[in-house]
């Protein structure tokens, strides 16, 4: 049996690791990222993404599943200790490790990736001055000939990789109905598809590749006039996680 090499621990310089957390949501048809307003330095008075340091005693999506908890009040599907009921889709984006990018000391952070459907005002907590929700073209600067907003650390980097994540899922997976209530018409359905990518969809050829895409949506049994006009029926999303078709994005 092979012995492990001893190590010196004291030969590798510490550091500490953090999570931080893309939240998107769909407001009044815009893509929105939850951002908060730091009240201690570094980078004091900066916008920020949501997230804090990893506690000793928990891991990384336990952190994560923690920190949507405090700043959006949702629970995360599937996060160990979160139990059952409707909460947000998290999953993990990408490790960031950049020596430079926190001045206080070697940091390493884990990004995840939250989704759900449209959420009430955030409401600040510990070292966070303010929250709010911001459209992702003001943060990026997308479309308007500028580089966006300066945000703290390298959290513009990480909310564009997660924006284009979102982008890129909804085109192959039934993610989009992550930004759904539980029972949705596929108008709405639609227009979360235009306010992530940020395209005009045709509502008849939308219609059919959707309620014919196997597993996409199955009918709810009711309908609602909450969008106005005629009654429209209402779905669920359905059992699949791949789309065969894929919803493609238009080009742009």
């Amino acid at each position: 049996m092979r012995r492990m090499s001893r190590y010196d621990p004291s030969a590798f310089p510490p550091f500490a690791v953090t999570v931080d957390l893309v939240v998107l949501t769909v407001r009044d048809h815009v893509l929105c990222a939850l951002m908060v307003r730091r009240g201690e330095p570094p980078f004091q008075g900066f916008w920020a993404l949501p997230g804090g340091f990893v506690r000793p005693d928990e891991g990384l999506v336990e952190a994560a599943a923690r920190e949507l908890a405090e700043e959006t009040g949702l629970r995360a599907h599937g996060a160990p200790g979160q139990g059952p009921g409707v909460g947000a889709h998290l999953e993990q984006l990408a490790t960031y490790g950049d020596p430079q990018r926190d001045p206080r000391l070697r940091v390493v952070s884990v990004a995840y990736l939250a989704l759900a459907p449209d959420l009430p005002t955030p409401r600040p907590g510990g070292d966070v001055r303010s929250a709010r929700w911001a459209p992702v073209e003001e943060l990026l600067g997308r479309g308007k000939g500028d580089d966006g907003m300066l945000l703290a650390f390298d959290h513009s980097a990480i909310l564009a990789e997660g924006v284009e994540r979102a982008r890129s899922k909804i085109e192959y997976s039934a993610l989009a109905t992550a930004f759904c209530p539980t029972e949705f018409t596929v108008g709405e359905l639609r227009r979360v598809y235009e306010s992530v990518w940020g395209v005009q969809l045709d509502p008849r050829n939308f219609h059919r590749k959707v309620t014919g895409t196997p597993g996409f949506l199955v009918p709810a049994g009711g309908t609602t006039t909450r969008q106005g006009g005629r009654p429209a029926q209402l779905f669920r999303a359905g059992g699949a996680t791949v789309l065969n078709p894929p919803m493609l994005r238009p080009d742009n």
